[in-house]
């Protein structure tokens, strides 16, 4: 049948191998062989040495019949001169040059070995110093406890704010309140360390000069109740109350209340504006935790929140902002909840939940460490240094006899709280 000049034939022809298969392996078995030969590397060769090898030196060596020990060791010295003593004649490949470049220099090898291993840091079981505190009101939604710029640590005893100054160790009285103001429900010092917010349980708030030990002036109006949460931004006092209101206050101006953020339907107990002053933080007694815009807020209606969680289930007290992370927040709660909650504040979302164990009073960031401290009240009244974002606990600090309401950092010492 012919097909474009090709022919084909059922019967096979004499060259045609029976066992295709098999020979074509057998032809790549002899080709490989035909490739696997050494061929000697002339240029690393010695011939004349090679010559006296196969021809005299074995003549020699074989007619050698007597031996002295002095014969054996002139002819072994004589063949260490003249390189005689090689077991190979053949060289099929120069010798490698020998290495001009470390693997490793020489600089970076010794720089590694003279490097200190991090010492692991020590964490103190006990307190540096402890305070008496007596008339400390044990409320768990009060803020009576502030450590300021100039590192002075104020701290309300019923009706009396006392300030303790952390370089001398000095006490002084700062004011006393009377009956019907009283008791004192939150302290928090101004930005510049000097001036300081107090608020009270008949819903003012009075703003002292502590240098001077003078009262400034008196908030009156924004509250109905005891103002039980205080937070500032630069010239703005933001004052949280019983009522469930949250109110701006601008300091410099006599119609001090500026904006109103409505969102809460029980007591304020927690407040706290991010570092960039952008964001507001707020928890109270309804289980709710807000996050409020001020870019967004009006002085003419309450401000409507960013962001409404509703998580936690029971108070939340205990607020913190991430100093390495803008938009985290931590957030604590209550008895009922027991848990460290984690938020991405710009999207709201819930990004880690911790059960702790025992009721969140406060929360502290590490400003060197990703760190977090939180302290505690029933059952152990402990301290937890967890490692963030592992949550894996570092230390424990027991100690108090009663649950740990407040916690405070000064600003230019961090480890001191």
């Amino acid at each position: 049948m012919d097909a474009g000049g090709l022919t084909s034939s059922k019967t096979p022809s004499k060259n045609t191998s029976r066992f295709p298969l098999q020979d074509a392996q057998l032809h790549r078995k002899t080709s490989k062989e035909n490739l696997d030969r050494f061929i000697p590397n002339r240029s690393a060769m010695d011939f004349d040495y090679a010559h006296y090898m196969l021809t005299d030196g074995r003549k020699a060596q074989e007619s050698d019949a007597v031996s002295s020990p002095s014969r054996d060791a002139y002819r072994k010295q004589l063949a260490e001169t003249f390189n005689m003593n090689r077991p190979r004649i053949l060289a099929f490949k120069n010798k490698p040059p020998p290495a001009q470049v470390e693997l490793i220099p020489q600089e970076f090898s010794s720089a590694s070995q003279s490097k200190p291993a991090k010492a692991r840091r020590h964490i103190p079981q006990s307190s540096e110093r402890t305070l008496d505190a007596p008339d400390l009101v044990d409320d768990y939604y009060l803020n009576l406890l502030d450590w300021g710029g100039s590192n002075v640590l104020a701290i309300a005893l019923g009706s009396t704010v006392y300030l303790w100054d952390a370089s001398d160790g000095s006490t002084s009285e700062l004011v006393t309140v009377d009956d019907d103001s009283g008791p004192v429900t939150s302290v928090s010092w101004a930005p510049d360390g000097r001036h300081i917010a107090v608020g009270l349980n008949n819903s003012e708030v009075q703003l002292w000069d502590s240098t001077a030990s003078k009262q400034l002036r008196t908030l009156r109006g924004a509250h109905q109740s005891r103002v039980g949460s205080l937070a500032w931004n630069n010239q703005i006092l933001t004052t949280g109350g019983m009522d469930g209101r949250i109110v701006n206050n601008d300091v410099r101006i006599r119609s001090h209340v500026v904006e109103t953020y409505r969102g809460h339907t029980q007591e304020v107990c927690g407040l706290k504006w991010s570092a960039s002053g952008n964001q507001l933080a707020s928890g109270g007694n309804d289980n709710l935790l807000h996050i409020w815009d001020r870019s967004v807020a009006s002085s003419s209606s309450p401000t409507q929140w960013l962001h409404r969680m509703e998580d936690h289930k029971a108070a939340v007290k205990a607020l913190a902002w991430c100093p390495f992370q803008s938009n985290l927040l931590a957030s604590g709660g209550g008895g009922g909840d027991r848990c460290i909650k984690f938020w991405n504040t710009h999207t709201g979302a819930c990004l880690n939940s911790v059960d702790t164990g025992s009721q969140v009073c406060a929360l502290l960031w590490n400003k060197n460490e990703r760190e977090l401290l939180s302290s505690h009240g029933f059952t152990q009244n402990q301290l937890t240094l967890w490692k963030y974002p592992s949550m894996v606990k570092m230390a424990e600090l027991t100690g108090h006899t009663s649950r740990v309401l407040f916690m405070a950092q000064v600003c230019n010492l961090s480890s001191r709280i």
